[in-house]
């Protein structure tokens, strides 16, 4: 029997587990019901439910989430970061399986929460993290499993945002540290699980240094951009400013965001350079593993392109992952949601480089499936809706793997904020007193 699936969290995140269980995982889970704090967005998505021939599902606001957990047998949580502890946890307790979407919460208090309700629980909590999936980075798994490179003695982490994906931060809800956390909770989480899970390891210490650089309504005034918007809509540059996103060009999120402002007054496209931005555009952090492994990290959310580079000196060698994720966004594609990959001149590439010593540099094939994240998105998918199959590289994701790496975000923001290193305990679920 097929399993009861409800959503609760209706944005622009649901449609990736919706189009799944209206498409290739069908079989074994249907869409019962719906909740969101507006009523615009249920109805978009109720409207994909009678296009592929089945009938609209209830739907509910988030007052009367106990009625929703009585028609469902499973809950996936892609509701704004601060709110994932109140809908797990209440769904938990109430003896069904959770599908949360990264980062599993924002904070500590969070963490401990979830915690204590994961272990009292009779049902099944899964954290989607799918870049454990992506090919490149299970690639990197299977050559470190395989000490290819030795023990592994530190790590040099950089991901880059460009003006196009990292603006988005600082014009939606995550703008808002107490609502996200802040980049290195609700980006970060990404990146700190990938590297807890290369190495097998528990993070145990976490210094952290993070600043407004780019954005924000003083960095504009210091570098001449003045009388702003408050937001693109209706702005006099909208379609030659880089900055104003227009979300009338794309009509799925004109209908998710532009439609739906009535209901809750949230406003998608706020400008990058307005008041109210209490997250950081640049952050460097040092963590120290349980297994002695030092990493180094940063994220910077203003490049000119987008993509990463993570090195693994290890004892026999040194492992280099290089990905470009688009070499450049043009003006045109930065304005214009609906910009094809050939009108933003987009390149991509990915690179494995193994050096061991005395040896000449080896570069690694990366095998490449179909569908996002080179098929990665799939494989997630079908261990979310068809459970975990015997994984060696042990993709699947836990509640502690969540708490993990939110911790690290967490416990760096903590040390930013203080100038202290803050410790965790010897597993790395808790922040150490």
């Amino acid at each position: 029997m097929a399993t009861r699936y409800a959503l609760v969290g209706l944005g622009h995140r649901a449609q990736l587990y919706v189009d799944a269980l209206l498409g290739e995982w069908s079989d074994v889970g249907e869409i019962v019901a719906l909740c969101d704090v507006n009523q615009t967005r249920m109805d978009y998505y109720n409207e994909l439910v009678t296009a592929s021939g089945r009938r609209p599902v209830p739907t509910y606001p988030p007052e009367r989430f106990d009625e929703v957990l009585e028609r469902a047998d499973a809950v996936i949580v892609t509701t704004v970061d601060a709110t994932h502890a109140r809908y797990v946890c209440a769904a938990l307790d109430a003896g069904r399986d959770v599908v949360v979407e990264k980062p599993l919460t924002i904070d500590a208090e969070g963490c401990e929460a979830i915690r204590e309700a994961a272990e009292r629980a009779t049902g099944r909590l899964v954290v989607t993290f799918n870049y454990r999936y992506s090919p490149r980075n299970s690639a990197v798994r299977e050559l470190l499993a395989a000490g290819r490179v030795g023990e592994v003695t530190s790590v040099h982490f950089e991901w880059v945002l460009d003006t196009m994906h990292g603006a988005d931060y600082f014009r939606r809800w995550h703008r808002d540290r107490s609502s996200s956390g802040g980049l290195l909770v609700h980006k970060s989480t990404h990146h700190f699980d990938l590297v807890n899970w290369w190495l097998r390891a528990a993070p145990e210490l976490v210094a952290a240094q993070a600043d407004l650089r780019f954005y924000g309504e003083e960095n504009a005034h210091a570098r001449g951009l003045t009388a702003r918007p408050a937001r693109s809509k209706g702005a006099p540059g909208l379609g030659s400013d880089p900055f104003l996103f227009d979300l009338s060009a794309d009509p799925r999120l004109a209908r998710l965001y532009l439609d739906a402002e009535h209901e809750d007054g949230y406003v998608r496209d706020q400008d990058v350079f307005a008041p109210g931005i209490t997250i950081d555009d640049s952050m460097a952090v040092l963590v120290r593993y349980d297994n002695r492994a030092l990493l180094t990290y940063s994220l910077t959310a203003y490049a000119p392109f987008e993509g990463y580079r993570v090195a693994f000196n290890g004892t026999e060698g040194r492992l280099e992952l290089e990905v470009c994720e688009r070499a450049f966004t043009s003006p045109q594609a930065a304005v214009d949601p609906s910009a094809t990959p050939e009108e933003e001149g987009e390149l991509s590439w990915e690179r494995i480089t193994l050096q061991r010593h005395w040896h000449r540099p080896e570069e690694i094939p990366i095998p490449q499936g179909e569908g996002g994240h080179g098929g990665g998105d799939r494989l997630m998918l079908d261990d979310v809706f068809r459970g975990p199959g015997d994984d060696p590289l042990g993709r699947p994701a836990g509640y502690l793997d969540g708490i993990r790496s939110v911790l690290v975000g967490a416990a760096a923001n903590l040390s930013a904020a203080s100038g202290r290193t803050v410790r965790l305990t010897d597993d790395g679920t808790r922040l150490a007193e």
